[in-house]
């Protein structure tokens, strides 16, 4: 079976239950994590030593909160108040947790359905996303690594042009595929609004409504935006459900880009919601 499961944000508890619940085996299913695996719940090491414990029956998307982790990890960015992240940084095998994150992806194509953990913007096609995600992921395995994540943050370039080159290019791909929810038709992304779809700031739309997407036909399964909800269109879902917030940790069945079933198991935290 291939399940795809939401943002997990370090509650462990729920991932173990949710994979009981599944009757998940690692020689018979196949799992894809979204991105965001930890952060301000209550045991991201324990969630990171879960997922590398799965070995080749999961693969993982890396998500803001994971980059995060990486740059406070090298030194770039400090925790913020709200972080769970003390656990990890004070690991005796920090080096290998953070090697291991690391090489995580930024997109994948399994399944029939395109993953990534926020969005698209709708002049990439599945094959620009995925050889624009490779970009970032060659990055984030080579030596430049520090250097990139010092200049990773940063809103601008807002709006996609296939000439950008250099930092440039890599930071409109980060911000793209781990924090866009609203963007204009021509491409220009908004981080400002972290609301549901309807509150979209005038002349922008959620992402995956824009007309003429170039991944219309492409099936896109995507977390990171927990007030946004579940959504189960055909060749649409979305699986943040804000379990970190007190809501569920959600796993979708699929095969050949479809979405056979949905699994959700309740999670005990009560965090304030976030990005």
């Amino acid at each position: 079976m291939n399940y795809l499961i939401g943002d997990v944000q370090g509650c462990c508890d729920a991932l173990q239950r949710l994979l009981l619940r599944l009757d998940f085996s690692p020689s018979r299913d196949r799992l894809w994590l979204l991105g965001d695996l930890i952060n301000r719940g209550p045991a991201s090491l324990a969630t990171l030593r879960t997922l590398i414990d799965l070995g080749d029956a999961a693969t993982c998307l890396l998500g803001n909160h994971d980059l995060h982790l990486l740059a406070a990890h090298h030194g770039v960015r400090r925790p913020h108040g709200g972080d769970t992240l003390d656990d990890i940084l004070a690991a005796p095998d920090r080096s290998a947790l953070m090697d291991w994150l690391r090489h995580q992806r930024m997109a994948v194509f399994e399944a029939g359905w395109l993953m990534v953990h926020a969005g698209v913007v709708p002049q990439w096609s599945r094959d620009d996303v995925l050889a624009l995600a490779g970009e970032i992921e060659t990055v984030l395995r080579g030596p430049d690594l520090p250097d990139f994540l010092q200049a990773m943050y940063g809103n601008e370039p807002a709006r996609w042009c296939p000439t950008l080159r250099g930092i440039e290019r890599l930071r409109f791909t980060v911000n793209a595929l781990t924090r866009l929810r609203f963007c204009t038709a021509d491409g220009e992304m908004d981080f400002k609004t972290k609301d549901g779809a309807g509150a979209a700031p005038a002349g922008f739309m959620p992402w995956f409504d824009v007309p003429g997407r170039h991944t219309e036909g492409t099936p896109v399964a995507f977390g990171h935006w927990s007030t946004l909800g579940l959504v189960t269109r055909p060749g649409l879902l979305a699986l943040d459900t804000g379990c970190v917030w007190g809501g569920q940790l959600t796993a979708a069945r699929v095969a050949d880009g479809e979405a056979l079933e949905i699994i959700q198991i309740d999670c005990e935290q009560a965090q304030r919601p976030g990005g």
